[in-house]
């Protein structure tokens, strides 16, 4: 049954709005598609953030004339379906590709990812790229890796310094670092004697005076020594 012009201009204006947001899409055709089939596709698609509908050729380039896709529904031939997203591409692709493997009723035409018109082939490469959310991780381990390797550095030597002086301790390495502290008590002993000896000498130097008194009168002159001598004999 032919669509009447109001149909087509509000199959068109609703075709618009959906395909608005569209950065990427994946153009395909099918044959012999039953209804379960397609809700299983329609279900694929969706759980990889996409979206599906099947296209008039004529109509497909008219909706999406102000998108992001429009260069790749333009001069479509045959039965047409369109696959878009605005989210990751390559997730789409996967999802798609993976599908296609077991259902051959479903085959690519081409591909449009950010403007650029992709082929069959490209589509699948497409397919065997990371995706943004594996890319984000492989990103964030990069960018954590160096602050890991430090704090692993950091704790492993925390771990090091505590096995070092928990060995140290069980060795009694501490108690016997502890014996040149009593050293100087030690010296102070030693010191006391020292300056208890000091005092009889101090004691004996009188006696040392003495002696030179004695030299004195010993080494008296001849004249001095007889004076001495005389004068008990004077006085007797």
């Amino acid at each position: 049954m032919a669509l009447t012009r109001a149909k087509k201009i509000e199959k068109v204006a609703t075709l618009t709005t959906e395909l608005k947001g569209a950065t990427s899409a994946i153009v395909g055709t099918f044959s012999a598609m039953t209804a379960s089939k397609d809700f299983e596709l329609r279900k694929v698609i969706r759980e990889a953030g996409g979206h599906y509908h099947v296209v008039k050729n004529k109509l497909a380039p008219i909706a999406a004339k102000d998108s992001e896709i429009a260069d790749a529904l333009g001069g479509l031939k045959g039965v047409s379906s369109v696959a878009y997203t605005a989210g990751d591409p390559v997730a789409l692709a996967k999802a798609l590709s993976t599908w296609v493997k077991d259902n051959a009723q479903f085959t690519f035409k081409l591909g449009i990812v950010d403007g650029k018109i992709i082929d069959v082939a490209e589509i699948n490469n497409l397919a065997t790229l990371p995706g943004k959310e594996e890319l984000f991780s492989k990103l964030l381990f990069l960018i954590n890796s160096p602050a890991t390797r430090l704090a692993t550095v950091i704790n492993a030597t925390g771990r090091n310094l505590a096995v070092v002086v928990d060995q140290a301790v069980q060795a009694d390495k501490f108690a016997a670092g502890a014996a040149p502290a009593a050293t100087p008590a030690a010296d102070a002993t030693t010191d006391a004697p020292v300056a208890e000896a000091s005092a009889p000498a101090a004691e004996a130097t009188p006696v040392a005076e003495a002696v030179p008194a004695e030299a004195d009168t010993e080494g008296a002159s001849p004249q001095a020594e007889a004076a001495a001598t005389e004068a008990p004999v004077e006085g007797a």
